[in-house]
Formats: structure tokens, C-alpha cells, sequence
């Protein structure tokens, strides 16, 4: 009894972690991580390095650029509220 209770735990905690992944973008810039809620769940995008980019490549991302990877730029003070809304604005226009 006490090994079918523990089974299902780990089932639960396994699903729980699955789901946080699902869930969430985990944005790396250098030794930080900053969590992004996602739109919706899926794989894609879910690990990604700003460190290298350009923050004007990384918002043509749709998947992020909806997520608020602008926001979290402003944040950063990698650009100004006026930078994102420009470079937001002509990304969706292209779309």
C-alpha cells in the first residue's frame, strides 16, 4: 500500500514539474533567470539566452513578443518603454 501511495507522489510531482516547464519561458541572461508566463502551453521557446542577442532580433519572436519579452526588457533597462513600443508596433505590423 505504502509503495503504491509513494508511486503515485512521484506521478504527481513529476506531472506538477511538467507542467511548470510547460508553463513558463525561462529567459537566461548571463548567471539570472527571469520566468515569462506563456500563452499557452507548448515546448517551444521555453529555454532562451538573451545574452548574445540583440533585443530587436529577440522581439520578432511572436511566440515571446506576446509573452511581454518587452516588458521584461524595460525591466532590464536593456531598452526604453518607447524602443519597445516602436519595435512592437512594426513586428505586428509585419505580421
Amino acid at each position: 500500500m505504502k509503495e503504491k501511495i509513494k508511486k503515485y507522489l512521484l506521478i504527481g510531482l513529476a506531472g506538477t514539474v511538467f507542467y511548470f516547464i510547460l508553463s513558463n519561458h525561462y529567459i537566461v541572461d548571463g548567471r539570472k533567470v527571469h520566468l515569462l508566463k506563456k500563452t499557452s502551453l507548448h515546448l517551444h521557446e521555453t529555454f532562451v539566452s538573451i545574452s548574445n542577442e540583440r533585443p530587436e532580433t529577440i522581439l520578432r519572436n511572436d511566440i515571446l513578443r506576446d509573452a511581454g519579452i518587452g516588458d521584461l526588457f524595460v525591466d532590464l533597462e536593456i531598452m526604453t518603454d518607447e524602443e519597445k513600443n516602436l519595435l512592437e508596433s512594426k513586428y505586428d505590423a509585419e505580421d
